[in-house]
This record gives structure tokens, C-alpha cells and sequence, in this order.
């Protein structure tokens, strides 16, 4: 379903693709300290029709539309051709407002050095994250007036009860490390981050880049990997539970966003006025399948977002790759090219990070991702899917059903044609859009319903060309 034109916040880029939009710095703000609004399972329903849900759907296509290679007509006449990679000058030699974020998080990655884990017996969760987090959350009002620019700070004027860009900033910034609370670190926690980055967006922190793809992308390679380099240090140092994960059912146990612009940087080049492809790959892009091989991927995770995440399964997981890591094994099997597998993560990403209780419950609400109804959302419809939500006294995640999430007027079709799928949702054992391996796997989870899931069901929108050939 594509979301209906607007007219109020939604800007354009020259090539009228939808971005996230800059807030005009002589007008007045009043700003909101984020507070939690997802109390209950039937919260996910207003989450969807609120302006933070379609305002992170545009930035995260407006991201993944940048990281897209490029292709351009040279003096000869012949097509030129420009991929975007980790350690690219966009990463080395970036603009200010990202240096000085790549400064942030090394200062952040220095404070493990205060903090040595507990030498005790743990599996999971070293109790000296508390320790670490506590210097974080001391000194990040410090560290945002270090890093981040006077003028965004000082951004418009104070809300009612004097809160400022700064709470707002500090929110998101804070609530993207992970839980102290529980030492754990997910994909809502990943989501937060990217919150902070949309924030900083909205108060024009990256004006000082070039506007229609380039500064995107220094925001990514620049910013975004660095930041989960810092993560994955700290899920190694101190042990991290998975946050909302499904464990072995689920893409991964703590990240989503790196398959999304991974996937986008090896899809089929395109111009800056097309749209996002939906199948095809760059050329001589690595093949999917080349996941399961641990030195081809060690070989990729420095220049790819998508390898990289594959690479840090790798570190903390051992046995075989379809066994501890299934939806990505069943993914590595398409045929329709990186570009499909963009696609598809994408609306998985809808389905299975913005739209469960689990991830999102914790994410807070203020005046830039705001709990305000969208006038253009439509009104999902109710689901299976929705009404088995758990609520907040549980964490676990609710049961595999058979309905997808209900489409809404956000964002998620504008850039590559998509609709959400109408038919069964993401089951656990499948990758939505991925093929059958003719391997053993893991058994089945079972529905606490009957008839909930079919077994081993693919999506209706797989093609018989995804299916390997052997």
C-alpha cells in the first residue's frame, strides 16, 4: 500500500523521494522529555499510526535508498559505476558533524576501560555493565556538549516545563546501549540509535553534508557501523543477553538495521532519481550463498554491512550455519539477486521489529518522534497477529500467527514499490521471502494455538526462481 501523498512534514529530496525532515531553526519548538507510551500489547496499534512510526520509515528509506550503488554516464560514453563500502572515504574522511560523532562514540567505547568485567561465574549479563553504563549516563550530557553542535542544542525555544533538545537527545542516545536494568542489548535498543541520528537530523546536525545521498551515507558508514562496532564490543565484553529475541527463530539476536543497508550496498546500481530496486545485484556482488563460507565472510566484513553482522554471528556462535542462524541460512539461498533481499528486509524489519511489543515497548515518545496521530496513517486493521500482543507483564514474544501486520499510510511502500504482504506473516522456521534448503534443520516451534502456523510454509510472495537448484 503507498502512503498518500503529504504536504506537511515529509521533505523532498531533488529527486523527489521523501526524507526525514529539517525543522526550521527561527521557529519556535517546544520540546518533550521522551516518556514511554507502549505499555500493553494493544499499544502497537497506535504505534502505527503515529508520527515516530512513519518518521523512522522515511529515514530508514532514505538511508537505505543512499546506500544503493550509483551509476553515472562517463566523458566515454560508458557507464560508470560507484559502490559504497566500510572504510570508504565516507568513513575516513567525513564531514565534521560526523567526525566529531566518530569522536563521541570512541570516547563511549573508552569508558570498558573503567569498567573490567566481573570475574565471577556469569553465562550471560556481566554485572559490571551497570558500572559502564553509569559512566555513560554521568558524563553524556558532557559528552553531547563536546560533540554535538551549540545550535542544535540550542535549538528553538524550551517547552513547558523547560525540557530541551538535550533530554530529547539524551533519550535516545542513552537507550541505544542496551538495558543496565537487565544486561541485555537488542534490536529496540539498535532502534533507539537510530532515533538519536533522526533527532540530530530534524535540529539540522548534518547540514554541513551534502545533501541527496552523499551525507546519508557518511551517516551510515560514518556513524552508524562505528557505532555498532561499539556495541559488539560491549556484548562481548560484558556478556549481553539478547533483548526481544526469538533465539534461533529470529534473523538475529541483536541486530536488524546492518542486513537492511548491507543488502542495499550490494543491490543493482542505480541512478539518484530511480527508485530503490527491488531485485537484481551490483555487479560481481558476492552471492548470497557465500554467507555460510567463514573465510569469504571474514574477507567481506570490512567492506560490508550485511557480512560484517554475519561475521560477529560468527565470533559468538559455533556449529553449522543453517542450524544456530536458519532465516539468514534460508536467505542466503535467493536467486533474484541482493536487491530482493533489501526488499524483503525491509518489510521484515516492519514486521518484526517495528511492529512487536517486545522490541518496542521501551522506545520513549517527545516532541521529535512524536506519539501524535499521522493524519494520513490509516487505521490498522485488527490482526490475529496484533491481537496476540503480549502484555507488559510478559517479555516473551507473542505466537507465530497466521496474519500479517495490517498495512498503515507509512512510508514503508514509497521507495520500493512494496506493500505489506497480505498473506501469512513471518514465520520463525522461514525467511518470508526465502527459498527451501534441500538440508536438514531444526525442528518446528510449535504455535501455542492450533492451525496457527502451517510448518515450513513459505510466504506468498516467494517465487519458484528463488529455489536453488541444488
Amino acid at each position: 500500500m503507498e502512503a498518500p501523498p503529504r504536504t506537511e512534514h515529509p521533505q523532498t529530496s531533488g529527486s523527489s523521494f521523501p526524507i526525514l525532515e529539517t525543522l526550521d531553526p527561527s521557529a519556535q519548538h517546544k520540546f518533550i522529555k521522551p516518556t514511554k507510551q507502549i505499555n500493553d500489547g494493544p499499544d502497537v496499534s497506535r504505534f502505527l499510526t503515529s508520527k515516530a512510526y512513519r518518521d523512522i520509515g522515511i529515514f530508514v528509506l532514505q538511508l537505505n535508498h543512499a546506500m544503493c550503488p550509483r551509476k553515472s554516464v562517463g566523458d566515454d560514453g560508458k557507464d560508470s559505476i560507484q559502490a559504497f563500502q566500510i572504510g570508504s572515504e565516507y568513513e575516513t574522511q567525513p564531514v565534521r558533524s560526523v567526525r566529531k560523532l566518530q569522536e563521541m562514540l570512541a570516547r563511549i567505547e573508552s569508558y570498558i576501560d573503567e569498567a573490567p568485567p566481573d570475574q565471577g561465574p556469569r553465562r550471560f549479563g556481566n554485572i559490571s555493565f551497570r558500572k559502564w553504563y553509569q559512566l555513560l549516563e554521568q558524563r553524556s550530557t558532557g559528552l553531547l556538549k563536546e560533540f554535538v553542535p551549540v545550535s542544535v542544542l540550542n535549538f528553538g525555544s524550551g517547552g513547558e516545563h523547560g525540557d530541551s533538545a538535550t533530554d530529547e537527545l539524551l533519550a535516545y542516545l542513552l537507550g541505544g546501549f542496551g538495558s543496565a536494568q537487565r544486561l541485555d542489548y537488542g534490536t529496540g535498543h539498535e532502534l533507539s540509535f537510530l532515533a538519536f541520528l533522526g533527532c540530530l537530523w530534524k535540529l539540522g546536525a548534518f547540514k554541513d553534508g551534502k545533501p541527496g545521498g552523499d551525507i546519508e551515507r557518511s551517516i551510515i558508514l560514518g556513524v552508524f557501523e562505528p557505532y555498532l562496532r561499539v556495541v559488539r564490543r560491549l556484548i562481548l565484553t560484558y556478556t549481553l543477553e539478547p533483548a526481544g529475541s526469538h533465539g534461533v527463530w529470529g534473523l538475529d539476536d541483536h541486530s536488524f538495521q546492518p542486513y537492511i543497508y548491507g543488502s542495499a550496498q550490494l543491490s543493482r546500481a542505480i541512478t539518484d532519481s530511480e527508485p530503490t530496486p527491488i531485485e537484481g545485484s551490483l555487479f560481481r556482488a558476492p552471492k548470497p550463498a557465500q554467507v555460510v563460507k567463514s573465510e569469504y565472510v571474514e574477507q567481506e566484513r570490512k567492506r560490508n554491512m550485511y557480512f560484517s553482522a554475519i561475521g560477529f554471528i560468527n565470533d559468538v556462535k559455533k556449529g553449522p550455519f543453517w542450524e544456530h542462524s536458519p532465516i539468514l541460512f534460508d536467505i542466503s539461498g535467493i536467486k533474484d539477486g541482493w536487491g530482493k533481499i533489501n526488499k524483503g528486509m525491509i518489510k521484515m524489519f516492519n514486521a518484526e521489529v517495528l511492529s512487536k511489543f517486545p522490541v518496542v515497548q521501551h522506545f520513549p515518545f517527545g516532541s521529535l518522534f512524536s506519539w501524535d496521530q499521522d493524519p494520513d496513517a490509516a487505521t490498522p486493521q485488527q490482526s490475529v497477529h496484533m491481537a496476540n500482543q503480549p502484555t507488559s507483564a510478559t517479555s516473551m514474544p507473542p505466537p507465530p500467527s497466521t496474519t500479517a501486520v495490517a498495512g498503515t499510510g507509512a512510508p514503508w511502500a514509497q521507495a520500493t514499490s512494496m506493500s505489506h504482504p497480505s498473506g501469512p506473516s513471518v514465520p520463525y522456521s522461514r525467511a518470508p521471502w526465502g527459498p527451501g534448503h534441500p538440508v536438514p534443520r531444526p525442528s518446528q516451534p510449535r504455535a501455542n494455538t492450533p492451525g496457527s502456523q502451517s510448518p515450513m510454509t513459505q510466504a506468498p510472495w516467494t517465487k519458484s526462481s528463488d529455489r536453488p537448484s541444488g
